[in-house]
């Protein structure tokens, strides 16, 4: 299983972003696809995640009315719609991909991971 991110960048505080991960690969059993963010001296955090077949979504509460997770019809690429972006949602974002259920926000839980994306938000 293969996972590609793009996107990502520099936007000033209030500003938007769109990231998305393009899985490929042995993908039968496939159950969910999440965003993760790294930021210096801080342990990785999981922000959102989707289900690929019920299209269940769990997001990070503090980024909850900021962010919005989707996914493509074939279930093969999900975005991740960031916006009013603060310094705060500085880091690298990764995507993984998850073959267990339920599908959620802990990364232990995550079977492959893509190459990260930096997601920096400053003035």
């Amino acid at each position: 299983v293969q996972l590609q991110a793009s996107g990502g960048g520099l936007v000033q505080p209030g500003g938007s972003l769109r990231v998305s991960c393009t899985v490929s690969g042995s993908t039968a059993g496939l159950h969910g696809i999440g965003w993760f963010r790294q930021s210096p001296g801080k342990e990785r955090e999981g922000v959102a995640c989707i289900s690929i077949r019920a299209g269940t979504i769990h997001v990070r509460d503090s980024v909850q009315d900021r962010f919005t997770i989707s996914r493509n019809n074939a279930g093969n690429t999900v975005s991740l719609q960031m916006d009013v972006l603060k310094p705060e949602d500085t880091g690298v974002y990764t995507c993984a991909a998850t073959f267990s259920l339920p599908v959620g926000l802990d990364p232990h839980q995550y079977d492959y991971w893509g190459r990260g994306t930096q997601v920096t938000v400053s003035s």
